[in-house]
């Protein structure tokens, strides 16, 4: 064999090698990003998230911008304050609330047994899609509560909420609330007293109009700039975050400080991703980190968490922050957004509805 036809043999073995070479290093850059080694083990921290979290569906740019609809919850800063709602004189009581509840009390000729009132409940604690609650006053406490077994109770009230982001009660549910609330009444030997269907009707209108001006949801894009991701290796990074499993797979929340409130933060994902057989090679290329504003107190600092989980997971991940659109979020759009929640969270306080609140939970729901 001829020394040229050596070398032209080593040349071919090394330019295949070179090939192969070449093609095993762009399969590995082309797979998803894994979670490191030493971090695959899930921390004994984390837990899953409570079944009371709200569940929104995020599908809001970061701009903020006022609507009409209340399945399309934004907002307007400079909106100017809306007239003021006829304000109930009556005192608040229990849960529900004459801010943004029709209370329909029920008088009693004596005392009534929570079994009693359990017994006499509607099957369905809701009129249309609004939800109706029944509360007895205790006769040791003196307090509104919702009816328990072995206690006693002088009179009870019925309510149904006036508005929630389905819209507004209208007639149609206003008078499902009268036939429930009359049959429990009815069944304890009460009388109710409703109140004038068209006055709570356009107070619902009123409050609804209110809330739809002054709902935010917000939603940042976390968008991959070369690698995919693993599910494992998201969740890995945001476990760093203080992120915990969510209750659907693809999502992760971010807990707020008390047990049972809904989540500071969501963070979701390709749900098929999460389920895939093998999740390690499944590509995600993008995720969402999401805040429903209303619904978690501004003392969590809730923006200002949402835009440094973002920027983190950004630099950690290889990744960009974008709106749904893909047009990058800078520093300065940001510190708008932050400045224009400042002034919802402020309105928000002026009529007893402030972001994270029961009321505000309940209205913007």
């Amino acid at each position: 064999m001829s020394s040229l036809t050596v070398a032209l043999a080593i040349l071919g073995g090394l330019v295949l090698a070179a090939v192969v070479g070449f093609n095993t290093w762009m399969s590995r850059r082309n797979e998803p990003r894994q979670p490191d080694a030493r971090d695959r083990e899930a921390p004994d921290t984390v837990r899953a998230e409570s079944t009371q979290d709200q569940e929104p569906v995020l599908h809001v740019e970061p701009q903020l911008m006022h609507g009409t609809e209340r399945h399309e919850p934004l907002f307007d800063p400079d909106l100017p304050a809306p007239s003021a709602l006829p304000m109930p004189t009556a005192e608040r009581r229990g849960g529900l609330d004459p801010l943004i509840d029709v209370i329909a009390p029920v008088s009693l000729d004596g005392l009534a047994s929570g079994d009693a009132a359990i017994a006499a409940m509607p099957a369905t604690r809701r009129a249309g899609s609004k939800p109706v609650a029944i509360e007895g006053l205790n006769e040791h406490t003196g307090e509104w509560e919702l009816p328990a077994p072995g206690q006693r109770y002088g009179a009870f009230q019925v309510g149904v909420q006036l508005a929630n982001r389905t819209g507004a009660l209208n007639e149609i549910e206003y008078s499902e609330f009268v036939v429930k609330a009359q049959a429990f009444a009815d069944a304890l030997n009460g009388a109710p007293e409703f109140p004038e269907m068209l006055d709570e009707v356009a107070r619902a209108r009123e409050l609804d109009q209110f809330a739809s001006s002054h709902d935010a949801q917000l939603s940042f894009v976390l968008r991959a700039l070369h690698a995919a991701w693993s599910p494992g290796y998201v969740q890995q990074n945001a476990a760093r975050l203080g992120f915990v499993a969510g209750i659907i797979p693809g999502r992760m929340v971010l807990p707020a400080g008390e047990v049972g409130l809904p989540p500071i933060l969501g963070l979701s994902f390709d749900t098929q991703a999460a389920l895939a057989d093998d999740p390690a090679q499944s590509a995600i290329r993008e995720l969402a980190l999401s805040l429903d504003v209303p619904q978690v107190d501004r003392g969590e600092r809730p923006f200002e968490r949402m835009r440094e989980a973002a920027a983190t997971l950004a630099r950690e991940m290889d990744g960009v922050v974008t709106d749904s659109d893909g047009q990058l979020l800078r520093d300065d759009t940001m510190d708008v957004i932050g400045a224009d929640l400042e002034q919802l969270y402020d309105t928000l306080d002026t009529r007893d509805l402030s972001a994270g609140s029961p009321l505000a939970r309940r209205l913007f729901s």
